[in-house]
């Protein structure tokens, strides 16, 4: 959850380029277990949009390392506020 939430944080910063904080991580759903010596893929989304936060899809793809083989393993959304030098929220765009 720790890396999902960071991939989430970085997809928030690139996409309004202003500070977030992490509001909520609404649902987070395990599929498939993630073995020692995989091989993970995280990919976040902007799902959408509000005046002042946005929310973020982050899916694990996981992989072997000698196989083609590629499942979705977890996928969760996160909430994240724009905030000013003073911690007041702002918009995000």
């Amino acid at each position: 959850m720790q890396l999902m939430d960071e991939v989430a944080f970085i997809t928030a910063i690139r996409f309004c380029r202003k500070r977030v904080v992490t509001v909520s991580s609404d649902r987070i759903d395990f599929t498939q277990p993630i073995p020692a010596g995989t091989i993970v893929e995280l990919i976040g989304r902007v799902t959408s949009v509000g005046n002042k936060s946005l929310k973020v899809q982050v899916e694990i793809y996981i992989e072997e390392m000698y196989s083609d083989t590629r499942l979705k393993a977890v996928n969760g959304t996160f909430t994240f506020v724009a905030i000013d030098e003073h911690k007041q929220p702002i918009s995000v765009l």
